[in-house]
């Protein structure tokens, strides 16, 4: 499904205020597993509090022991530390990566920003080499704008 017939999507199931937002979250995740055959695993992770680490709050996809993942450490460590989008064409190319599944050939992490602060991010993994284009940065982008707004 392309990406602007899902922008209303995400929208919706944001503004559902009969759902938690954790629960909100949850079901963006399974709206872009579901709709983009190539995000295996859609998670969002944010601060631990005052801690120097990301929490996962919420995901879809093959269960992982990365509930904690401190600043600096993995991909999405390093996006916490360096407030950049950062796209994994290769996995196993990153010297700083943390497996989750041997079924992982890339990654794709966007900052959520939040008053102008890093707050958290979405993080998906693929199991299809290079797969991400701007076009999935500019969408992501555009879903975690959408998630801040109800944080």
């Amino acid at each position: 499904m392309p990406f602007e017939e899902l922008k209303p999507q995400v929208i919706q199931l944001l503004k559902n205020e009969d759902q938690s937002v954790t629960d909100r979250l949850h079901t963006i995740c399974q709206l872009l597993k579901d709709k983009i055959d190539y995000y295996d695993w859609v998670g969002f992770y944010f601060k631990n509090e005052d801690k120097e680490e990301l929490k996962l709050r919420t995901y879809v996809g093959a269960e992982t022991d990365h509930v904690i993942i401190p600043f600096g450490k993995g991909i999405c460590g390093q996006v916490a530390v360096s407030n950049e989008n950062f796209v994994v064409p290769d996995v196993q190319a990153q010297d700083n990566y943390i497996a989750c599944s041997f079924t992982v050939k890339s990654e794709i992490v966007i900052p959520l920003f939040k008053n102008g602060e890093n707050i958290g991010q979405i993080d998906i993994d693929s199991e299809t080499p290079n797969p991400f284009t701007e076009k999935d940065e500019r969408f992501l982008e555009f879903v975690n704008q959408e998630v801040a707004k109800i944080l």
